[in-house]
């Protein structure tokens, strides 16, 4: 028999009176009410604890919702994935390549490499490396004149240091040729940057999709080895180590303080980056409520074989989805980047935990066919609140860590029996 609409009329009296209108406020209000504790218990435990209570202040709230944001914005792209019931534990490592990429161009002047086919970097090392060599061929012929050696030995010599020359000057006319055209393209490589590490994102998330649709294995596992994947590649573009752009020249102002908590860079209070992630928060709520889209991934996340015989392409559809987190955290990658303003291989190293954490604790099943935008950015906000009080009040790491560790685990069980509650209904 099918449910009733929660209508009001004479006969069934008004809507606050019917019992399944409270529980769905309920559902709707927990994340908010879990804040709410949450809040309320760091800010006592601060004026109780800390010689200088600060917890409960303008500017802490402030450095709260900017250290959200990375895991907010990921976050949202998650949700959508766990919607469809899926699972992508390669977001960390995802996460870090699309920065490493983003360094990567800034420091090899991307637009500059892209018409010169070099780089003003790579030109003035090369340029630096081949006048070393001349300096070694000089300190040779010096020494050999000490010694009066044969003719032919000091002619070689000569002819070393004639070769050595030449390409001393080669390497500067090349410098002087790609800083000429740096002069004009180099401005187009912040653009360039960010476009490669969204892409790179959206590449990511299309690998996981693809794969877990044409091999048709469990996310989990899929997932679990383009972690490593990508872990690699960006290892392999960082050549093992840091990308290190300079600061000063290749990294734009806008870029260090989308998530700065400097007074002059907030627009209203808050960074440049939480108001893009609540914009794109909003346009993606909006998507999951009135989109034919919303409807597959929903249905996919409720019953897949259901939903292939309805005739959804589901291969196509998780392609989709996957793609779509991945544009989510390629923008995780540039807030990534613009806190680090390096690109850090292993940074995203654990970070997927915290990305699943935020949307599981925001109320999402991760069994599919439920989750919200506004749970998964409450989870996330939650995450951060107990970090950063605990900060406040001196506890170490590993307490942190217990601490989330914990409320993951209610939160999951939560579900289960929410679950199973369903399940003894029908």
């Amino acid at each position: 028999m099918s449910e009733k609409p929660l209508t009001s009329d004479s006969q069934r009296g008004p809507l606050f009176a019917d019992p399944r209108f409270w529980k769905r406020a309920l559902s709707m209000l927990r994340p908010f009410l879990a804040l709410a504790a949450v809040v309320l218990l760091f800010a006592v435990a601060d004026q109780r604890f800390s010689e200088k209570p600060a917890f409960f202040t303008a500017d802490n709230f402030t450095n709260v919702v900017s250290q959200t944001a990375i895991v907010a914005v990921a976050a949202l792209g998650m949700t959508v994935i766990i919607i469809a019931g899926g699972i992508d534990l390669s977001a960390g490592t995802a996460i870090a390549l699309a920065a490493t990429v983003l360094a990567w161009c800034l420091k090899e002047d991307v637009a500059t490499k892209l018409v010169a086919g070099d780089s003003v970097a790579s030109a003035t090392a090369r340029l630096k490396s081949a006048n070393d060599e001349l300096g070694r061929v000089n300190k040779e012929l010096k020494a050999l004149g000490e010694k009066s050696p044969g003719n032919s030995v000091i002619a070689e010599k000569l002819l070393d240091l004639g070769n050595a020359t030449h390409e001393v000057e080669r390497r500067e006319q090349r410098l002087a040729s790609v800083k000429m055209v740096s002069q004009s393209w180099s401005k187009w490589t912040p653009t360039l940057a960010v476009l490669a590490a969204l892409g790179c994102g959206c590449l990511c998330g299309f690998v996981n999709g693809a794969l877990i649709s044409v091999l048709r294995v469990v996310p989990f596992i899929v997932t679990l080895g383009t972690m490593q994947l990508f872990l690699g590649l960006a290892k392999q573009i960082a050549s093992n180590s840091t990308v290190r752009p300079d600061r000063a020249s290749q990294v734009p102002d806008w870029f260090s303080s989308l998530l700065s908590i400097r007074p002059e860079t907030l627009w209203l209070k808050l960074p440049a980056g939480v108001w893009l992630t609540l914009l794109l928060a909003g346009l993606l709520a909006a998507g999951l409520h009135w989109t034919v889209f919303s409807r597959y991934v929903f249905a996919l996340g409720s019953n897949e074989a259901t939903a292939r015989l309805c005739g959804i392409n589901v291969r196509w559809n998780k392609i989709a989805v996957y793609t779509l987190s991945g544009l989510f955290v390629g923008i995780a990658g540039l807030y990534q980047f613009s806190r680090l303003t390096v690109g850090n291989p292993t940074s995203g190293t654990g970070l997927e935990l915290k990305v699943i954490s935020a949307v599981v604790i925001g109320g999402a099943s991760l069994s599919g066919g439920r989750g919200s935008v506004l749970g998964t950015l409450l989870g996330a906000l939650i995450m951060s609140v107990i970090g950063n009080g605990c900060t406040m009040l001196g506890l170490e790491n590993p307490v942190q860590d217990m601490i989330l560790g914990v409320i993951i685990v209610a939160a999951v069980t939560l579900d289960q029996f929410r679950q199973k509650a369903v399940g003894g209904r029908q």
